[in-house]
């Protein structure tokens, strides 16, 4: 039977966006998001993490500084009981490589999850700051929250009713209780 699952977008959403974040010296996890993922992992969803990284694309940082980092944040949720089962990436950026159907607002990353882990991307939930997430989500069939991030595209979303959260533990609330 195919799995539910939280997408989560990586900066802005699970850490603080400081622009191009690529070492574990620059990652700052943001409030309350060892609580959250401990919740929606409790309530059996897969928690995959999908990320457009132009900073590969532009010769910012490269895929295995990024695999680097994925590697310790996976080190240190899984000692906190936190299981992420998959990290996904879009490594374009359309002025550099062209276009691509993994970029956000593309649906191509989690539809590339859903095949890789059975996922029924219709059970499954998008969660991230910016308006190219909640497109992502919605593009792949998935229920969409959009946590605080530009007032302009906050001030979108709610108009179209989609919730806004403050914070991560306060989209995994909504979530567990859909």
């Amino acid at each position: 039977m195919p799995a539910r699952a939280v997408f989560l977008d990586r900066d802005g959403t699970l850490n603080q966006d400081r622009g191009y974040v690529h070492s574990r010296e620059s990652f700052v996890w943001l409030p309350h998001v060892f609580p959250a993922l401990s919740l929606l992992a409790s309530q059996h969803f897969i928690l995959v993490v999908v990320s457009n990284q132009s900073g590969i694309a532009r010769g910012f940082y490269t895929m295995n500084e990024v695999k680097t980092l994925e590697d310790a944040l996976t080190k240190e949720l899984t000692s906190q009981g936190i299981p992420i089962h998959g990290w996904y990436y879009c490594p374009h950026h359309p002025d550099v490589t062209g276009p691509c159907s993994c970029r956000k607002p593309a649906p191509g990353l989690l539809r590339n999850a859903a095949a890789d882990l059975n996922i029924d991307l219709g059970e499954s939930w998008m969660v991230g700051d910016k308006l190219s997430d909640v497109r992502a989500g919605q593009n792949a069939g998935c229920h969409v929250l959009k946590m605080k991030g530009t007032p302009d595209e906050d001030i979108v979303c709610v108009d179209e009713g989609i919730p806004v959260c403050r914070d991560l533990l306060q989209a995994a609330q909504i979530i567990t209780r859909f």
